[in-house]
């Protein structure tokens, strides 16, 4: 992987992982570097499922790569924060 790879998939996740947050209810006790993180995770995860449903290339905006994406993300934020509540 190349470094305009890397950067673009750190730029990707942290979006992704800022919109999964924003779906989750309620407060999350985890910090936004393991946002980021999730987000960076739930982005390549979620290409390779789009990839798999014969979604990730479409004419226009990739909507459906972007919902598996976000919930995606979701869920780990979710799954991470039930996690570290338990504490």
């Amino acid at each position: 992987m190349e470094i305009s790879g890397i950067i673009s998939a750190v730029v990707i996740g942290l979006v992704v992982g800022v919109l999964g947050r924003l779906v989750v209810p309620g407060r999350q006790h985890i910090g936004m570097l393991l946002t980021i993180v999730v987000g960076i995770v739930a982005a390549l995860v979620g290409s390779a499922v789009a990839a798999a449903f014969g979604v990730a290339d479409t004419n226009g905006p990739d909507w459906i790569e972007w919902f598996i994406q976000i919930a995606l993300a979701a869920l780990g934020i979710a799954a991470l924060d039930r996690s570290r509540g338990r504490r």
